[in-house]
């Protein structure tokens, strides 16, 4: 999916964070160890030498943790790697200071639910956020009060509780495996050139993927005289190819033979919306499946649960990452025949942890960041609802090694860096290989207790 090709840049008008937030009672926070995120961006204030920088959230890694302590009418917040060393300002940009330097006292209050200001207290000044060109400045600023300069502090052990029963449970509590490019296989039939052929990101059909307990699938969906295909880039020279009709066939029918499952897809979506109509009607019953939040009152009430899904047969669900105001122009959205569109109900983090042979970045921060209007952090909360988190933990290419030993330290990636990003677990676990290093067990961790 993503590794063969450049982050997609989307635009969508988003609320949060660019209507300013109804400022609450001024609330002093409680004391304690934090992490310092920009409720504009979801990036993680750290200190950078004896500046101040907004960086991709990194865990514990990266200077990015202050231990938040009141010293008398205001506070103070103390870089966790550096003792002694504050955040603090100099007279024109927020800097890190010796914590005895009267420079490193803040006014913090309360900016709207579970949001803070942070306030030079002699000044009418704000740490915020700094807008340059299409994204926004590495070097955090001193500026006016507004939805740039709100933050969040994100609680470095954040309160767990079990989860309820399962029929309990709604459907934003619980994390699904899920297969990045499930169709590219090799078992099913051909998926890219030749070439690309011999790099399969997984090696087990979707039938097996089913069996095995993966209940995602990212699949690549393209437009060929043949209809929807499934592919990588370009359906050109591809032996045997996939029809999309006929995966969510073998989707629904373990779905109507397992009355408790649910399943999810994500599609990379480059057809046009009736090409994709016309696909899903060649499966017999998808429709009834189709869960939608958008006719069910889900940005009013809250994910459903399980139990009320299952009931109601509701127990598939279909992102498409298509742009709706394409879909306008051409006369036909995909929601109105039941595919949702990705970034109006989740957020995702960035594709890619490295090349697959060498370095890696484990740091999780939105796949579509940019400023304005372009920009969905990882953070995203709106009134009463919270969007599903997809988690991608995987490389640009799979090399097997590299996906085992990844696909081993997913809990500990998701824990320590994903989590604390989105201020929520993630409901999907994005991952190549899914047949090595055991990412089910990190899963079914998951889903022993709520964020």
């Amino acid at each position: 999916m993503r590794p063969f090709r450049a982050a997609i840049r989307t635009v969508l008008i988003l609320a949060v964070g660019l209507v300013p937030a109804v400022p609450a009672a001024a609330a002093e926070p409680t004391p304690g160890a934090y992490y310092l995120q920009s409720v504009t961006t979801g990036l993680a204030a750290a200190a950078a030498g004896d500046t101040v920088q907004q960086h991709h959230p990194k865990g514990d890694e990266d200077h990015q943790q202050w231990t938040l302590r009141a010293d008398g009418a205001g506070h103070r917040l103390e870089n966790l790697d550096q003792p002694g060393r504050c955040l603090g300002r100099s007279a024109t940009a927020p800097a890190v200071l010796a914590c005895t330097d009267p420079a490193t006292m803040w006014q913090i209050s309360a900016a709207g639910t579970d949001q803070y200001t942070v306030r030079d207290p002699d000044a009418d000044r704000y740490l915020t956020v700094v807008p340059s060109g299409d994204v926004w400045a590495t070097e955090l600023g001193l500026g006016a009060d507004g939805p740039p300069a709100h933050w969040y502090l994100t609680p470095l052990t954040p309160v767990r509780t079990p989860l309820p029963p399962d029929g309990d449970r709604t459907l934003d509590q619980v994390t699904f495996l899920t297969a990045h490019n499930a169709y590219a296989n090799g078992v099913d039939g051909g998926f890219a050139p030749p070439i690309i052929n011999f790099f399969p990101n997984q090696v087990r059909g979707i039938d097996r993927q089913l069996a095995d307990g993966v209940r995602g699938f990212m699949l690549d969906l393209h437009q060929t005289p043949d209809g929807a295909i499934l592919c990588h880039n370009s359906c050109t020279l591809v032996s045997r190819p996939v029809a999309l009709w006929v995966d969510l066939r073998r989707i629904t029918t373990f779905l109507n033979a397992h009355p408790d499952e649910i399943a999810t897809v994500f599609l990379e979506d480059y057809v046009a919306p009736d090409v994709l109509r016309a696909e899903l009607a060649r499966v017999p019953g998808l429709a009834d499946l189709l869960i939608r939040p958008d006719v069910e009152g889900v940005r009013d009430h809250g994910w459903p649960r399980l139990a009320d899904l299952r009931e109601r047969n509701k127990r598939l669900l279909i992102f498409s990452d298509h742009d709706r105001g394409s879909d306008r122009a051409a006369g036909l959205t995909r929601d109105s025949f039941g595919v949702q569109y990705q970034r109006e109900w989740t957020v995702e983090n960035y594709w890619s942890m490295g090349s697959g042979a060498s370095t890696s970045d484990w740091s999780c921060f939105s796949r579509w960041y940019g400023a304005g209007a372009a920009n969905i952090p990882l953070t995203r909360t709106e009134p009463g609802f919270r969007p599903l988190f997809v988690m991608n933990h995987f490389r640009d290419a799979t090399v097997s090694a590299t996906a085992s030993a990844d696909n081993g330290k997913v809990l500990n990636r998701a824990e320590r860096f994903c989590a604390p990003a989105a201020r929520k677990k993630p409901n999907f676990v994005a991952v190549d290989r899914y047949d090595l290093g055991s990412p089910a067990g990190a899963v079914a961790q998951l889903n022993t207790y709520a964020y």
